[in-house]
């Protein structure tokens, strides 16, 4: 939806919000008239990080979109509970009106309004704990069958969607590298979404991914807002940091030391390909990017049965499945981020979170290592997923 109609929209839903919550607060004190005001400047400040103007570039400017994130991480929560309110108080007039409940009206209307905006409040305010925190470790072991030997124990330190833009920076992304280096992978997953916003704005804020050490490198695929925020000119930005951007490509990483072996299955015995995909919609933004699993594979060696696709959208998967992949790496989805926007999630994409299956493919979607929006994770926490191959047993 464009901005100006949206922004319509959610102004008559804040002046719903006052008008349902307001009167009934009043009666608890005159502080409770300052509500109306707050809901304006959440009406006035939310469209701001949407909008491209000179003056929001400056310091002034910045705070204003940090507030206008963060109320729209609130304005969320109280919205949500001011409709269930609305319904829990006319399904009891129906009970009292029907004869089936004798209340008190006006005692629930009050403490209804302060029990809404007291949870929208409380849960905002872990949501930005729990978005702004360095984003932990989730250990996962993927059985793989027939998995050779050598690969036993291969780890993958998998980012997703971390999107440094307007609340997310140098600061964010250094603590990440940190966590991640400390993990000493053989190899990190970049899975997409890792910008919202132009090269020149953002370079400096994602620099310290230079810093990330893994034995076999670090390899990236883009995600839908890499092509929002302008593909090409990211593209050359990481590969300027020495991150491997994989666009319907494979490497064939060699995971240990074959010198000395006799046959090309000794040596092909201890590989891994590891294929990288554009984004799914790719396709819309640059012709020649249309995502493609099956190409992504040209001329990799048959005899290296284990392959590792790294796609952004889960959605993927089928065609990856089909391509003979082992396993599939995603995000996009962000596990929802917080209720009821998890809710949604499957209506686009195949899986929310956590590993599964498809046909024979396993597919393990990331919860994202940051943040899109409103500083604000509940029910959904931000991972850096350590993905370890292991053999089924």
């Amino acid at each position: 939806m464009p901005l100006a109609p949206l922004t319509v929209l959610t102004t008559l839903l804040h002046v719903y919000i006052a008008l349902r919550l307001t009167p009934a607060l009043m009666q608890t004190g005159a502080a409770w008239a300052l509500l109306p005001a707050v809901l304006a400047v959440s009406a006035a400040t939310m469209p701001l990080p949407f909008l491209q103007r000179p003056w929001l570039r400056g310091a002034l400017g910045r705070r204003a979109q940090w507030v206008g994130l963060l109320a729209m991480g609130w304005f969320s929560s109280l919205l949500l509970l001011t409709l269930a309110r609305d319904a829990g108080l006319l399904l009891g007039t129906a009970a009292q009106w029907l004869g089936l409940h004798d209340w008190n009206l006006p005692r629930w209307q009050v403490g209804s309004a302060l029990a809404v905006v007291g949870l929208a409040t409380g849960v905002s305010a872990a949501g930005y704990f729990n978005a702004r925190r360095t984003a932990p470790v989730r250990r996962v072991e993927v059985p793989i069958a027939h998995l050779p030997q050598q690969l036993h124990g291969f780890t993958i330190a998998q980012l997703s969607d971390i999107h440094v833009g307007h609340t997310i920076g140098r600061g964010y992304i250094q603590r990440i590298v940190d966590r991640v280096n400390a993990l000493d992978p053989d190899m990190v997953a970049i899975t997409g979404d890792l910008v919202d916003g132009p090269v020149a704005e953002l370079r400096e804020h994602i620099a310290p991914l230079g810093q990330l050490r893994a034995r076999h490198g670090t390899f990236v695929v883009t995600g839908n807002h890499e092509y929002y925020a302008g593909a090409q000119p990211w593209i050359d930005e990481l590969r300027r940091l020495g991150l491997r951007v994989l666009l319907n490509e494979h490497v064939v990483l060699q995971t240990r030391n074959v010198h000395g072996a006799q046959t090309d299955e000794e040596v092909l015995e201890s590989a891994l390909v590891v294929a990288g995909v554009t984004d799914y919609t790719a396709g819309h933004f640059i012709a020649s990017h249309a995502s493609d699993p099956q190409r992504a594979l040209q001329d990799a060696p048959p005899l290296v049965r284990t392959r590792v696709l790294l796609a952004h959208q889960p959605r993927t998967a089928p065609a990856a499945a089909e391509a003979d992949f082992t396993l599939q790496l995603s995000g996009h989805t962000h596990g929802g981020q917080f209720f009821p926007w998890n809710l949604f999630v499957p209506l686009q994409q195949p899986f929310t979170a956590g590993l599964h299956r498809v046909q024979q493919m396993w597919v393990y979607i990331s919860r994202g290592t940051g943040y899109w929006g409103p500083p604000k994770r509940f029910g959904a926490p931000s991972e850096i997923a350590l993905i370890t191959l292991t053999g089924q047993g």
